[in-house]
């Protein structure tokens, strides 16, 4: 065994990569520079959401507009025809509502519509009210008491 026969292992030695010499010399197809186009140059980037100067993505979609009033309150809608399912006299509150299934929340405030006729005398004690419904109630000789609301104090 002499020096000259000495060899090191394969894979130890790695060939220099030689860069600048030439189109895409050794950067593949996403190069900063090498071949010809809109990348060839230093420093150019395309803006992210650049389509290559089809219509982008976020032009296409429509301007969404309209106004969320924070203000609203959301009321379950129960119809003075659905509340036949109570007793003459009954007092028919938020808790015994959701009891029959009329309504789904116990925590949302509730409104009595007109649709339908009401057969009984009922006490109805809800949120709110619309004027028919109040009629059919008043002439079914029932009558309506408006919930308190949280945080409103009467004053004497």
């Amino acid at each position: 065994m002499s020096l000259l026969k000495l060899k090191s292992n394969p894979g130890a030695r790695k060939k220099r990569k030689v860069v600048g010499r030439g189109n895409g010399s050794g950067h593949g197809t996403y190069s900063t520079r090498g071949m010809n186009g809109q990348r060839q140059r230093t420093g150019s980037s395309a803006s992210p959401g650049f389509e290559g100067g089809q219509t982008p993505l976020y032009r296409k979609m429509p301007k969404l507009g309209g106004f969320r009033n924070i203000n609203r309150v959301a009321y379950q809608v129960v119809n003075v025809g659905a509340l036949n399912v109570f007793e003459e006299n009954e007092e028919v509150n938020i808790t015994k509502l959701f009891e029959r299934n009329l309504i789904c929340r116990k925590n949302m405030p509730v409104k009595v519509l007109g649709d339908g006729e009401l057969t009984k005398k009922l006490v109805v004690k809800v949120d709110k009210i619309s004027a028919s419904a109040k009629e059919k109630i008043e002439k079914a000789k029932g009558k309506f008491e408006e919930m308190m609301k949280a945080g409103a104090e009467t004053e004497k």
